[in-house]
């Protein structure tokens, strides 16, 4: 591609009072507001501070400008160009914005997560964000270490996390999160909530998964729903909260003692060979890994606990083993193997899936981190304030921010239901338009001819605004 213009003559000015450069917004938030994000915060969120009033306003607006690719206070301006006012009211200023923020305390960053839960309740009313939840759902549970190099946000601290596949000691804050997904849609966000750097990632997991599967059931998931953890929620705490709550668990069991004993007793005859439908790379090996075998015996968890004198909490379901061959990558050429040797990797489990089934759904857990890398990617790329609760309420807006744009995206078409949020927002978000005003109030917004999401966005359109009227 190259310029057709002398770029001598070539002039560029920003004085078009009738241009906006995201008119996703429209459908976007006519969705919002259709679901009752407005309300809810108005409802919910009592700020008793200075500037904390007007939240059904301000959330709104955080909200929006997030959607529109806002990572920090100051980006909020995005909201404020062109013909934004004659399609938006109640916008105001990232100052304001900012001040608005500073003023949430805990309780009140609780309250936008409660607005969060009944915010998703509904969207999960009015678009296919879940299908297939009235048979299987699962609700996954992760923690993720934000970084942060400010030297005055508070509750910042250093705690380990992966990168690369190492694990490293990083100063930031932690944010413990809950989704839920079905084997046919894109996960949403159940839950978020914003710790301190140091907190272990169990901490207060229990009333948190309870909270989760209740969001879970909120948003029609009548059928079977799992959840799935990795090792370092594998307490006897987190697992009968998961019973408690009438689901069933599928967490990654550590491998103490206990669990290589009952390893060691698997019979040699018991192991099924089963092929990966995609190879999956291992950091220790440095090599593609495309075949395993798998194994289950009844176990016994929990048999014994040692902190602050509590007492035992046993329970016993199925074990299940996944074995990979281990590849001596240093040995010379040619050299033979004398015999085998495998690393193990076990699971506890009560699923009611089949032994292959269940093992295989439990791999799937890391679908939760695409929503952290849309978070980094996105309103996450930074926590903008030094106030804890401020950057606590906008991970609740970056919640609702998400769930937002993947049911905008649901109701697009199947294939942007399972886009990244970088992807809606430059597919459905930021497309240029000119509005043009005419009679009683009628507006029309003229989009770029030959736009390559046109049908996607104008059935996104239609759902959120109704039918478009006819062009003039």
């Amino acid at each position: 591609m190259r310029l057709l213009h002398d770029l001598a003559k070539t002039h560029a000015c920003f004085d078009d009072p009738n241009l906006v450069s995201r008119a996703g917004l429209v459908p976007v938030m006519a969705l919002a507001q259709g679901c009752g994000l407005g309300d809810l915060a108005g409802r919910h969120v009592v700020i008793g501070r200075p500037g904390g009033v007007n939240a059904d306003l301000k959330v709104g607006c955080l909200v929006a400008g997030m959607a529109a690719g806002a990572d920090s206070i100051d980006d909020m301006d995005v909201l404020r160009h062109g013909a934004m006012a004659w399609l938006f009211g109640g916008v105001r200023a990232p100052s304001t914005l900012g001040t608005f923020l500073r003023s949430f305390t805990w309780g009140n960053a609780r309250q936008l997560e409660a607005v969060h839960r009944a915010f998703l309740a509904e969207l999960a009313r009015r678009a296919p964000l879940l299908p297939g939840k009235d048979v299987v759902a699962f609700v996954d549970i992760d923690s993720w270490q934000k970084r942060v190099f400010g030297y005055h946000k508070h509750g910042a601290a250093f705690g380990y996390t992966k990168i690369s596949g190492k694990s490293l000691l990083v100063r930031g804050l932690n944010v413990l999160a809950a989704t839920i997904s079905t084997p046919l849609a894109a996960p949403v966000i159940a839950a978020a909530r914003l710790r301190g750097g140091s907190a272990a990632s169990a901490r207060g997991v229990a009333p948190f998964i309870t909270e989760a599967i209740g969001t879970a059931c909120d948003t029609g998931c009548r059928g079977t729903i799992v959840v799935r953890m990795d090792s370092a929620y594998y307490s006897s705490a987190a697992v009968w909260a998961v019973r408690r709550a009438g689901a069933y668990f599928s967490v990654t069991a550590q491998l103490n003692a206990s669990v290589q004993k009952a390893i060691a007793a698997i019979p040699a005859d018991a192991w099924t060979p089963i092929a990966y439908p995609r190879a999956l790379w291992d950091d220790q090996l440095g090599c593609w890994i495309s075949d395993a075998e798998v194994a289950e015996v009844k176990y016994t968890a929990f048999t014994s606990h040692q902190h602050r004198g509590r007492k035992p909490a046993p329970l016993t379901a199925r074990l299940i083993v996944r074995r990979v061959r281990d590849v001596n990558t240093a040995a010379g050429t040619g050299q033979g193997e004398l015999f085998p040797v495998w690393r193990y990797h076990a699971l506890f489990t009560d699923s009611p899936f089949v032994m292959i089934q269940a093992e295989e759904h439990h791999r799937g857990h890391a679908i939760i981190e695409q929503i952290f890398a849309d978070w980094n990617d996105g309103p996450l790329a930074h926590l903008p304030s030094g106030s804890f609760p401020a950057n606590a309420a906008w991970l609740a807006c970056a919640a609702i921010t998400g769930n937002l744009l993947r049911a905008a995206a649901a109701l697009a078409s199947l294939t942007c239901a399972k886009a990244r949020g970088a992807t809606i927002r430059r597919d459905l978000i930021n497309v240029a338009a000119r509005t043009a005003r005419h009679g009683r109030g009628h507006l029309t917004l003229h989009l770029p001819e030959g736009w390559h999401h046109r049908q996607e966005w104008l059935n996104l359109f239609e759902a959120a605004c109704g039918p478009p009227a006819a062009p003039v």
